[in-house]
């Protein structure tokens, strides 16, 4: 369990470990792998399977869509206690329950019958694969980086989103060269064979556990030759800042917005001129956009404000919206995808780095969960929200324009926010975030 110091406790120096290189960055990239396998319970990968549910279970499109919606609300409110349970055992230990029971429910997946069990079905691969395992993916790295934050978080966004691409790719091909529910019986063995070994022999739950440093660094020592360090802000605490409400309506917004568009991209980029085919390779573009500005603001995140970061972000979404309302083929087209991938992976390095910078990592599981919560939430009410205004618009373009509202909201509001510097070099130390004072925004 992460110890938790009050303002002022000494934490004596740990016994420095013969591991001469920096664990982190390994840590960083088993974390990209386990991230990146969250694929079957995102809807990038549950999309292969959407045509056979339809074909099989007896089920509409509209019943498929109801039952995964239905799944993603009532996964997301897991997550704030997923988060709370990731503060209290470890990384090590809640990746590894998180990767055995994200198995089994693949594994039920293959035994879906109809509207209900496919609900359930979709609650545990949406609470064990798109938020749990993502959550302490993101966490595990988290907690080993301070100054690298934002760069380490940056690969890690940049590595999953490339990596996720080959998810649909090799589902499909089980598919044709099996069945559906072979491929979620797959699925679950790969999850087994790959997310449980690296949770329980390759991750660290914090630097301090084999005597390294956060970044690498060794901390400057005081003359009692002790470390000292702070509490960091409590989930309660800082769900009533302003701050946190400010960026969690960002990736909201985001979240809502980017899934809408990608739910409907076929029919959207359909009645630009695009072929069913033409439309599906925009995604490319989009992992393009995703890596390149998940890498950008990784390393902008480790040298800016929030009040800086959060706007810029909300300007790609918006300018995706836009270019959305005017769709053709050709540039257009393939620049809609890169500023909607790019607001993707700019909004995950941000909100990743942004959370702990601001609140601290002591229970950085906890306020991460609530944030994952909201996010969650806004990608199941996203596709029905943006279907809705197109009927009352009449046609994805002007719905498009009315949502750009949302996130030119989000970009005003935090321009309102107070500037908190990036963490220097000095205030590189063990465990906890060092903090003179309690957090300020």
């Amino acid at each position: 369990m992460l110890r938790h110091l009050s303002i002022g406790q000494h934490v004596k120096s740990p016994t420095i470990s013969n591991r001469r290189v920096f664990s982190g960055w390994r840590i960083l990239i088993l974390a990209s792998i386990t991230a990146a396998l969250t694929g079957p319970g995102q809807t990038i990968g549950v999309s292969v399977f959407v045509d056979h549910f339809i074909a099989d279970l007896g089920l509409g499109r509209s019943g498929v869509s109801t039952a995964y919606l239905i799944g993603t609300l009532i996964a997301a409110l897991g997550l704030p206690y997923v988060g709370q349970k990731i503060d209290q055992v470890g990384v090590r230990r809640a990746m590894t329950a998180i990767g055995i029971l994200f198995g089994l429910a693949l594994t039920g997946m293959a035994g879906v019958q109809g509207f209900i069990t496919l609900t359930i079905g979709f609650v545990a691969i949406r609470l064990f694969g798109q938020g749990s395992l993502s959550l302490v993916s993101t966490v595990s790295v988290t907690l080993w980086f301070e100054r690298m934050r934002g760069t380490a978080l940056g690969i890690l966004s940049t590595a999953m989103s490339v990596l996720m691409a080959l998810v649909p790719v090799g589902l499909s091909l089980v598919i044709e060269s099996y069945d559906w529910r072979i491929a979620w019986l797959t699925s679950a063995v790969v999850i087994w064979l790959v997310v449980i070994p690296i949770a329980r022999y390759g991750l660290i739950d914090r630097p301090s556990d084999v005597g390294q440093f956060v970044d690498g660094t060794a901390p400057n020592r005081h003359d009692d030759g002790e470390i000292r360090t702070a509490d960091s802000t409590t989930r309660s605490e800082a769900l009533k800042s302003k701050e946190f409400w400010i960026l969690a309506a960002s990736s909201a917004s985001v979240g809502m917005l980017s899934t809408a568009l990608n739910f409907h991209q076929i029919s959207l980029l359909g009645d630009a001129g695009l072929s069913p085919t033409e439309a599906a390779l925009m995604f490319l573009p989009q992992v393009i956009g995703a890596a390149v500005a998940g890498l950008a603001f990784g390393y902008l995140s480790d040298r800016l404000t929030g009040r800086v970061l959060i706007p810029i972000a909300m300007a790609l979404l918006t300018i995706s919206l836009f270019l959305a309302s005017f769709l053709s083929p050709g540039f257009l087209v393939v620049m809609y995808a890169i500023s909607l991938g790019a607001a993707g992976g700019a909004s995950r390095s941000v909100m990743a780095t942004l959370l702990p910078r601001w609140f601290g990592v002591g229970h950085i599981g906890s306020i991460q969960g609530a944030a994952s919560f909201l996010n969650v939430s806004s990608t199941a009410l996203g596709p029905v929200a943006f279907s809705i205004a197109r009927d009352l618009a009449g046609n994805y373009d002007t719905a498009a324009r009315w949502y750009t509202l949302v996130p030119i909201a989000a970009g005003l509001a935090a321009l309102t926010l107070k500037p908190v510097p990036p963490p220097q070099n000095e205030q590189s130390r063990v465990g906890l975030p060092k903090r003179d004072n309690p957090p300020q925004f």
